[in-house]
């Protein structure tokens, strides 16, 4: 096909053509710095300038929280935790799961930038004094524990609890079986065992060797299972009376509690029911 263009050598530019490429060169040009220019001037996302740590959060949480907050790698702040002094109680044993308080914790003060060690210092010192009050003390020795206990309950409490309502019964379920030499069987404590959070529990599970199997070993967990809030922590000093053993959260707002073991079972058994016609909301059972 021929198309009448001449060859490549024989095109030529008048003078009003050659002004033309020149100024559209210009625009060209001028393009190209102007991008970067609008892209530099662009505002970068506003830095956080606090830390929020929620009720209930495992140290496993609170560790990378930290590490994202101050844009660390992932891992830093797990990884100081030997070359830190966080002062612990003794029986904590240099574990600081359940006196990494629930609070919000400002990421500068006074023009100095957090760091790991500020941080998790601040959340164990905030712990301290909220634990350390003549309340918790004396709540505590009312209930034949020391303060540590006292944590450790309050750390299954605030994860088994469905609500602020049933803390205090799920801590008096706590102390009837331990009074009573029955196993905690807290599925709370498996999820623990197993570094997940799920809401059903198998069988298998059940067996796992692990001393935070509340189901195989008699007594507490060794430690707290999560950091755990105010409210949980004057349910474990201060349950709410009753001689309930056993408690399933049939659906959402709707936890049974009760000492009757065949009670228990018909509760359960509605349990299973609504699990199977709706498997988004299981609970687990004690």
């Amino acid at each position: 096909m021929h198309l009448n263009t001449p060859p490549r050598n024989t095109i030529r530019l008048t003078h009003r053509g050659r002004i033309a490429l020149i100024a559209a060169g210009a625009v060209v040009a001028g393009a190209a710095v102007a991008v970067p220019l609008l892209i530099l001037g662009e505002e970068e996302p506003a830095r956080p300038t606090s830390l929020v740590i929620p009720e209930g959060w495992r140290a496993s949480q609170v560790y990378d929280a930290v590490d994202r907050a101050l844009a660390l790698p992932p891992g830093s702040t797990r990884k100081s935790l030997g070359k830190l002094d966080l002062k612990l109680p003794n029986d904590a044993d240099g574990n600081p799961e359940g006196y990494l308080f629930p609070a919000t914790y400002p990421l500068e003060q006074n023009g100095k930038k957090a760091t790991p060690d500020s941080l998790l210092s601040a959340m164990v010192d905030t712990a301290n004094k909220k634990f350390s009050g003549a309340p918790i003390a004396a709540g505590a020795q009312r209930n034949a524990m020391n303060v540590y206990q006292a944590v450790t309950i309050a750390s299954i409490v605030q994860a088994e609890a469905g609500s602020k309502a049933d803390m205090g019964k799920v801590a008096r379920v706590i102390f009837n079986r331990l009074e009573r030499g029955m196993p905690l069987q807290m599925d709370s404590t498996i999820n623990y065992a197993l570094n997940r959070s799920t809401l059903k529990t198998t069988e298998a599970d059940t067996r796992i060797e692990s001393p935070y199997n509340s189901y195989q070993r008699m007594g507490l967990p060794p430690t707290p299972i999560d950091n755990p809030g105010e409210d949980a922590m004057r349910a474990a000093i201060s349950p709410s009376p009753g001689d309930w053993l056993y408690f399933v959260t049939v659906k959402p707002g709707d936890t049974r509690f009760t000492a009757d073991y065949a009670e228990h079972q018909r509760n359960v058994a509605e349990f299973n029911a609504q699990r199977k016609a709706s498997p988004a909301s299981p609970q687990p059972t004690k």
